[in-house]
């Protein structure tokens, strides 16, 4: 069961946690308890759909204590493993909140309550943690926006005020942005050391391997072409926003005009997309008629084409470089300087 107050993301979490629950082998079911809220059911749904994660729902009905049961009889004529409920919240803590989720408790008895807060709002965070723990008694807490500048430090008073586990923590908008808490390298964010654990579990969930050893023996005999680019890319993108994977690593946060706009991965796979097979395998095919031809086609211009082409061919040189040279990936990273990150555009 998640609890919360309105705003802080109860039900974007709950379609996270119900994707990361599939991850690891479950059959997750959504159940609609905000009778309250305008389009809340709707909201479920939506999140609902775009995972592929049933839903249900009874919008007949106000009494969430029935909408609990008929989901939790559905849940097991569908084989459905996991329940999670989105119940209502208001813009305050009042009486008449905590009385429904206390009767929804008693009747329905879930295995874990968690509370969802948005670590944004500071010292308010551990005010409502408070509360809530003293009538319901929580068995963890699931921080959201924990992709702001804040860096999470209300999850330190949110432990000590509650005593409960931080379970979970929201990192993002994608619904793949949801992970398990980890205290050890939550300290290691505050104090700006990055994450590189993180990554490389992303890397792993994201990556196909077997795809990935097919890519390497495939770039042993031939030269990286754009196919095998957008390859990766849509792998990279399975990872998250690249501005939030910038953050966990070490040193990044250093510097300080160091931008990414994730935006740019869609236009650079629409450029791509609006290529020939020739085109994608040989770049030097691309005169001033075809680049018109393939801005027309993905949306984009010229001029974005002529950066991406140019930033491709520099990747082609320095992949090149790696193959041929003993050390090479040691040699290529020695020289790059703080600078030349600064000015990197992809």
């Amino acid at each position: 069961m998640l609890v919360g107050l309105q705003g802080s993301g109860k039900t974007t979490t709950c379609g996270k946690l119900a994707n990361l629950l599939r991850k690891q082998g479950k059959k997750p079911l959504l159940v609609a308890c905000d009778v309250y809220r305008p389009a809340a059911i709707k909201q479920l749904q939506v999140v609902g759909k775009q995972l592929n994660i049933p839903v249900f729902s009874n919008e007949a009905s106000k009494d969430v204590v029935h909408i609990a049961k008929q989901a939790m009889s559905t849940a097991i004529s569908k084989l459905n493993d996991v329940v999670i409920l989105d119940t209502a919240g208001r813009l305050h803590i009042d009486e008449a909140l905590m009385d429904e989720l206390k009767n929804l408790k008693s009747n329905i008895k879930p295995h874990e309550i968690l509370l969802v807060v948005d670590s944004m709002t500071g010292q308010d965070a551990v005010n409502v943690s408070e509360k809530f723990n003293e009538a319901l008694g929580i068995d963890g807490v699931v921080l959201t926006k924990l992709d702001g500048d804040t860096r999470g430090g209300a999850a330190l008073s949110v432990k000590k005020v509650t005593g409960k586990p931080i379970k979970f923590a929201a990192t993002g908008e994608k619904m793949s942005d949801l992970e398990i808490f980890h205290p050890d390298r939550m300290a290691q964010r505050i104090l700006g050391m990055g994450d590189i654990l993180s990554v490389i579990e992303k890397a792993e969930e994201s990556f196909d391997l077997e795809q990935a050893e097919k890519l390497e023996k495939q770039l042993k005999k031939k030269e990286l072409d754009l196919d095998d680019y957008l390859l990766q890319l849509r792998q990279v993108k399975k990872m998250g926003s690249f501005s939030s994977l910038l953050k966990m690593i070490p040193g990044m946060n250093q510097i300080k005009d160091l931008k990414v706009d994730d935006n740019e991965f869609v236009k650079i796979e629409a450029i791509i997309c609006s290529m020939t097979k020739q085109e994608k395998k040989d770049t030097r095919l691309l005169n001033a008629s075809r680049r018109q031809r393939i801005a027309k086609g993905s949306g984009t211009t010229v001029q974005d084409i002529n950066k991406f082409i140019k930033s491709f061919e520099m990747t082609q040189k320095m992949m090149k470089q790696m193959k041929n040279n003993k050390g090479g990936m040691k040699k290529l990273l020695n020289g790059i300087d703080e600078n030349t990150l600064k000015n990197f555009k992809i």
